[in-house]
């Protein structure tokens, strides 16, 4: 298995699996979909579901269920390099089935989560409180993937910009903690897989509070899966409701270029403590 960020569909060649038998799967995590040193959150997100639904769909055979749900616990943070995904099937219903996923890197447990799948809704919604984007990124929106040094590897597999006026830590400032910003994969459609690592895609809003930069762990993030987007990028909003102590909490609302709700993502987090 190859994992690059410059291949064609570099989304979906970083979250390819191959089955292993017996409900297990193994992946590959590249060095491009990281932050830092560490693996993306928001792909771990994603080959969790992966596992579960390819599980899912094993046991019930015809059946392609869609992820509604992944409530993920990160015990610890794994490196590039192989990992394996056990899953036990909770549940099988008509509605909704539930799959427990647990990630593991060399005989260590990394992450375990719960996957619920079902049928995304494809009607229109009754109600809808969006933040307020344009669908398509401003001519001064900030390119991370233009920078020598880039400090989320991630940058250099998908589409990513970001809404200067609301990083006033990139400009050595403080200020609410509400980060804004647009992606999109490349050379390949805009899935709800994508929609779903877009919950996690942006700056730790933190950063705006603290003024500290670092790394920022997630414990805890659950995503909650809406709708399938429509082609085009997403727009992403992320805040912060309380920064206390070493802690603080962050929700994303990623919304799709015809302006449907496609996921929310909720995390709680430690803050950097040193720059």
């Amino acid at each position: 298995m190859t994992t690059t960020g410059t291949a064609t569909a570099p989304f979906r060649r970083a979250i390819a699996i191959d089955d292993l038998g017996d409900g297990r799967f193994g992946a590959e995590l590249g060095p491009h979909w990281t932050v830092g040193p560490k693996a993306h959150g928001g792909l771990l997100m994603v080959l969790l579901a992966q596992a579960g639904l390819a599980r899912l769909a094993a046991d019930a055979p015809g059946a392609a269920p869609d992820p509604l749900a992944v409530a993920a616990d990160f015990l610890r943070a794994p490196d590039p390099g192989p990992v394996e995904l056990t899953t036990e099937v909770l549940k099988l219903g008509r509605t909704v089935s539930v799959v427990q996923v647990r990630m593991s890197q060399g005989g260590k447990a990394m992450l375990a989560a719960t996957v619920t799948g079902g049928t995304l809704p494809d009607a229109e919604p009754h109600y809808a409180d969006l933040p307020d984007l344009p669908a398509d990124p401003p001519a001064d929106a900030f390119d991370p993937g233009s920078q020598e040094k880039a400090v989320f590897g991630l940058s250099s597999s998908c589409d990513l910009r970001f809404d200067q006026a609301s990083m006033p830590f990139a400009r050595r400032e403080q200020g609410p903690p509400v980060v804004r910003g647009w992606t999109r994969p490349r050379d390949e459609p805009t899935d709800v897989l994508f929609a779903m690592l877009a919950g996690d895609i942006l700056p730790p809003t933190v950063f705006n509070v603290t003024g500290r930069f670092g790394w920022a762990p997630t414990v805890q993030l659950t995503a909650l899966l809406r709708a399938k987007p429509a082609p085009g990028w997403l727009r992403v909003e992320s805040r912060s409701r309380t920064v206390a102590g070493t802690w603080f909490d962050e929700d994303a609302t990623v919304v799709d270029a015809a302006g449907r709700l496609v996921c929310q993502a909720r995390q709680l987090a430690l803050a950097p403590l040193t720059d």
